[in-house]
């Protein structure tokens, strides 16, 4: 995949003529992490945002008492750093490569250079502030109306990205982070959906989806 193919699929670039967008993509860096190396850091200066070219990147947030928590795990083609673009405030949240990650890379001058050539795109920019607060709105309803078992479910279902065999990205701890849980509890779930025959886990990685309708029922409040 091009870099103005994952450009392309970003609801901020993706309804650019092609002339621009490949101007565009002429002004990107690619870049390389490892495993745990750190993207970005919550509070500091922005003035670039991401796309993620392959690998995985878990974004999180970090409590003053230094707990943190995993909010969301992003694929190919996800946009992530695009807040301060808008605001000029500073980063909201870490950004974490989780395995080996390729990112594209492009500065906001030339990303607001293209918005005031192309007012109409900021209709994007609508769209991707409407698609944070439906976010929002969705975690504050979870953390309401689901138990730990329900999220458990949900957040194995986002991270399986619509597969039935997948690898799982977190750490035990990651993904209690992310559940909203303790870990011995977020295993109990587990452990829960693998006695009900809704899940078979392979040592600490490897997961199957073996009945999806019935974890989707789960997750749902």
């Amino acid at each position: 995949m091009t870099r103005s193919r994952v450009l392309d699929q970003t609801d901020l670039f993706g309804q650019m003529p092609p002339e621009l967008l490949a101007e565009l993509s002429g002004r990107t860096e690619l870049s390389k992490f490892r495993r745990n190396e750190l993207i970005c850091e919550q509070g500091e200066v922005a003035d670039e945002l991401f796309m993620v070219f392959s690998g995985r990147v878990a974004i999180t947030v970090r409590a003053t008492d230094g707990r943190e928590s995993v909010v969301a795990v992003l694929g190919p083609g996800a946009l992530f750093g695009e807040l301060p673009l808008f605001d000029a405030g500073v980063r909201s949240a870490d950004a974490r490569a989780l395995g080996t990650v390729h990112l594209i890379s492009v500065g906001y001058d030339d990303v607001r250079r293209v918005l005031y050539e192309r007012p109409e795109v900021l209709w994007a920019v609508v769209r991707i502030l409407g698609r944070r607060l439906r976010a929002t709105d969705e975690a504050l309803s979870d953390a309401m109306f689901l138990d730990v078992t329900g999220r458990t479910a949900k957040r194995l279902l986002q991270i399986s990205a619509g597969d039935d065999d997948f690898r799982m990205p977190l750490t035990q701890e990651e993904l209690a982070g992310m559940v909203g849980a303790s870990r011995e509890r977020v295993n109990k779930a587990i452990a829960t959906f693998v006695k009900l025959g809704w899940l078979h886990v392979d040592g600490r990685t490897r997961y199957r989806i073996l009945d999806r309708e019935q974890l989707e029922i789960r997750a749902t409040p």
